[in-house]
């Protein structure tokens, strides 16, 4: 029998990426054969076994199919959405938010019972291991003389901190457990760094579209937003923000440039470093959400704005909200030079962060359980956003145009004109499923026949046939 070698899952894993790479640029098409599972042991020399086990993963991807006598055959490729849904320039004026209500109610729904929630941009409980929380939890407590029940220094967890800075590593960044300050998850952390920068009726430039909860902060806050456009696959439209900085006196900005919500684009390094230089040069603060930046699927994470900052004008903002643990509220921020005002507005909200959930997160980082579960989940996340993708390829009215995210959750859709986002949010709640229309991801509804949907949910039969359902509904509105 063949030994799990790290050359043998090397071959493997690099097979995989290259298959599935050509199935998604075109190069084989749907129907094509592929080589026996013999003939490709042969060509790639590799074992049988090997061999089998790339043309399985790349069946439960949804890549391949495998036919009874026949062999393997390429079965679905993202190729048919080569063009990705567009970008809808926002109005020059700077606007306060005006879909609160249509806001309210996506939320409220998200809660009731029995509902498919597609709308929900969040990992299920099935990809969280519960087990090993619990376990990182009872052990941090065991290992602290007051059991945790005590007030956490005003920054955060010392153990939390460090390893937040150690994993900084990852995504470029050289920093130590003196740079970081913890909070009640990444809303918080923006919330802080927005009152560390700007104070109300100051404009705060934003992406178009981005999460519907960046307009309940901003209204919060008495701030006024300068959208900016988005492009599916580059991130923000940085000659539009350039050329909108000259007239309009922007305090700072909000952007997630790594898997932004609901686009799910992912900046390249070099427009980051654009970015930065091109802000730090105006003295203009960059907030960085970088929540979605754990859950890449390509070979290596990407990096960050942080990455390039060298004067202390970025402040980065993170928490495992998306990627371990929604409920316990565990957040962070490095806050550069803004760092003591960021440590004072904590001190007169919260005072502290919970002690016990740092603790626990601290421990599960310091074993080596985050690396293990991520790269579960952005391997099950991967393998569903195919499935979910090839869904929509099947069921949904052809011209249906679809994001292609390298990471994050969100698939964000664009119908036919004709279609009313929000009159089909209504009518998919009658079969219970709840989506998130597009008007609820800019200032003034402007993205009417756009959707997101969350590829969260473990892809099964149940799921299938819901989005079969939804693309009938799309179908009926398209009419």
């Amino acid at each position: 029998m063949e030994q799990n070698t790290p050359d043998t899952n090397f071959l493997y894993a690099d097979i995989v990426a290259r298959i599935a790479n050509q199935v998604k640029e075109g190069l084989l098409m749907p129907g094509d054969k592929l080589p026996s599972v013999r003939a490709l042991s042969r060509e790639q020399g590799i074992s049988v076994s090997t061999a089998y086990k790339a043309y399985s993963e790349l069946e439960i991807m949804g890549l391949v199919e495998a036919r009874p006598k026949s062999g393997y055959y390429v079965k679905f490729t993202p190729a048919r959405f080569s063009n990705p849904p567009k970008t809808k320039p926002p109005q020059k004026k700077p606007g306060q938010t005006s879909v609160a209500d249509m806001i309210a109610m996506v939320y409220q729904n998200m809660q009731e019972e029995g509902v498919l929630r597609l709308s929900l941009a969040a990992p299920p409980i099935s990809l969280i291991p519960v087990a090993k929380l619990s376990k990182s939890m009872a052990e941090a407590i065991r290992k602290s003389t007051s059991g945790n029940i005590h007030y956490e220094n005003v920054q955060g967890n010392m153990a939390l901190r460090r390893q937040v800075a150690k994993n900084a590593f990852a995504w470029g960044g050289q920093f130590t457990e003196n740079d970081v300050v913890t909070t009640q998850g990444c809303m918080e952390a923006l919330v802080f760094c927005l009152k560390a920068v700007a104070k109300p009726g100051d404009t705060v430039a934003i992406e178009s579209p981005t999460y519907f909860g960046i307009f309940n902060i901003m209204q919060s806050l008495g701030l006024t937003v300068l959208e900016i456009p988005v492009n599916a696959e580059t991130g923000i439209d940085i000659e539009y923000l350039q050329q909108a900085l000259q007239t309009v006196p922007v305090k700072a900005c909000l952007f997630v440039p790594n898997f932004s919500n609901p686009v799910g684009s992912c900046m390249p390094d070099a427009r980051k470093q654009q970015l930065v230089t091109l802000l730090t040069a105006l003295q203009i603060p960059l907030i960085e959400d970088d929540i979605y930046g754990d859950i890449y699927f390509g070979k290596s994470r990407p990096r960050t704005c942080k990455s390039f900052d060298t004067q202390g004008w970025v402040m980065l903002c993170s928490s495992v909200s998306k990627s371990l643990a929604p409920g316990y509220r565990v957040g962070w921020c490095i806050p550069g030079r803004f760092k003591e005002q960021v440590i004072n507005l904590k001190m007169m909200h919260t005072i502290s962060s919970a002690t016990p959930t740092q603790a626990a997160i601290a421990h599960f980082f310091e074993t080596g359980r985050y690396d293990l579960h991520m790269r579960n989940l952005r391997h099950a996340l991967h393998t569903q956003c195919l499935r979910y993708m090839q869904a929509v390829a099947a069921y949904f009215p052809a011209g249906t145009r679809i994001s292609q995210p390298q990471g994050g959750y969100a698939l964000w859709i664009e119908l036919n004109k004709n279609v009313n986002a929000y009159t089909l949010y209504q009518a998919a709640l009658i079969h219970n499923i709840s989506i998130a229309p597009g008007q609820i991801f800019s200032t003034d509804a402007r993205f009417t026949n756009f959707i997101r949907i969350s590829f969260g949910i473990p892809f099964d039969a149940a799921v299938e046939e819901h989005l079969k359902v939804l693309g009938e509904l799309v179908r009926q509105a398209n009419a």
